[in-house]
C-alpha cells in the first residue's frame, strides 16, 4: 500500500533537513525524484544518494521566489522525469520576531516562499497533472503554527494558515481530476536550521511545553506522514491537514 515504484516526484527545499529526508524516503519507496533548492552542491549530494538507490534524480538549483518561471521549472522536471505524480511543497523559511518588531522585508520574505511560491508551484504541478489525466498527489508541508498561535511567529503563522486553506481550496477544485491535495503540519523538528534554537534550554522547554510525547520531532516523523499521503494507502484522503505535532493541538 505504500509502494511508489516508478512514480515521479518533485520535492522543493530538498537540499537538507526535512526536504532531504523526504526526497530520500520517496526514492527508497520507489520514486524518481526532482530536487530543487538554491544550493547546487547540496542538491547534487542528495542526487548521488538517490542514484545509489537505483532511482533517477534530477537536481535543479532555483530560487522559488522567482514565481514567474515556476511553470517552466516544473515542466523541465516533468520532461526529465518522464511525467509527474507527486509534488511535495517543502521549501520554507522562518524569521522569529516579536510582533512589534516584524519588518515589511521579513514579512514579504516569509510570504514569498512559504505561501506564494508554494501556491504557484502547486498550480504548475496541477496543470501538468490535469493534462496527464491520471491524477496525482500534492502535499504541502505546513506547520502546527497554521492552526495554533506561537509567540514571535506572526508572519510565519499567517503564512502556514494561508497554506492550509490553499490546500483545502485546491482539494475542492481538483478532486474531479483525481488530484489529492493534503498538508502535513509538524511541530518543532530537529534539523540543522533549528539546532541553534533547540540548544537554548529555555527555547527547548517552550518547544516541549505542550508536546504530549515530550520529545522533539525528527525529519523521519514528517517523512512517515508524507509517504502515507503520497501512496495508495491514502486514496480516500484529500483536503486534510495531518498534524504531526506530538499532541500539541489537542490542548
Amino acid at each position: 500500500m505504500f509502494d511508489l515504484t516508478d512514480k515521479r516526484a518533485i520535492v522543493t527545499g530538498s537540499s537538507r533537513g526535512i526536504g532531504k529526508t523526504i526526497a530520500l524516503g520517496l526514492a527508497k519507496a520507489g520514486a524518481d525524484v526532482g530536487l530543487v533548492a538554491r544550493s547546487s552542491a547540496d542538491l547534487e549530494a542528495v542526487a548521488r544518494k538517490i542514484r545509489e538507490l537505483d532511482r533517477q534524480a534530477v537536481p535543479i538549483s532555483y530560487d522559488l521566489t522567482k514565481t514567474e518561471d515556476i511553470q517552466l521549472l516544473v515542466e523541465e522536471f516533468t520532461d526529465q522525469l518522464g511525467g509527474l505524480d507527486i509534488l511535495v511543497n517543502n521549501a520554507g523559511i522562518n524569521i522569529p520576531q516579536d510582533a512589534l518588531d516584524v519588518s515589511i522585508e521579513a514579512w514579504d520574505q516569509i510570504m514569498d516562499i512559504n505561501l506564494k511560491a508554494s501556491f504557484f508551484t502547486a498550480q504548475a504541478a496541477g496543470k501538468i497533472m490535469i493534462q496527464q489525466g491520471r491524477g496525482g498527489r500534492i502535499i504541502n508541508i505546513s506547520s502546527q503554527t497554521g492552526s495554533v498561535a506561537l509567540i514571535k511567529r506572526a508572519a510565519y503563522c499567517a503564512s502556514k494558515a494561508g497554506l492550509n486553506l490553499i490546500t483545502k481550496v485546491l482539494a475542492l477544485e481538483w478532486a474531479s481530476h483525481g488530484i489529492l491535495v493534503n498538508a502535513v503540519a509538524p511541530t518543532f523538528i530537529e534539523t540543522d536550521l533549528s539546532e541553534k534554537f533547540l540548544a537554548d534550554p529555555q527555547f527547548r522547554k517552550y518547544a516541549l511545553s505542550k508536546n504530549l510525547l515530550k520529545r522533539i520531532g525528527k525529519p523521519e516523523d514528517v517523512l512517515g506522514a508524507v509517504l502515507y499521503l503520497a501512496s495508495p494507502a491514502s486514496s480516500l484522503v484529500t483536503g486534510h491537514i495531518l498534524m504531526v505535532d506530538a499532541g500539541w493541538s489537542a490542548h
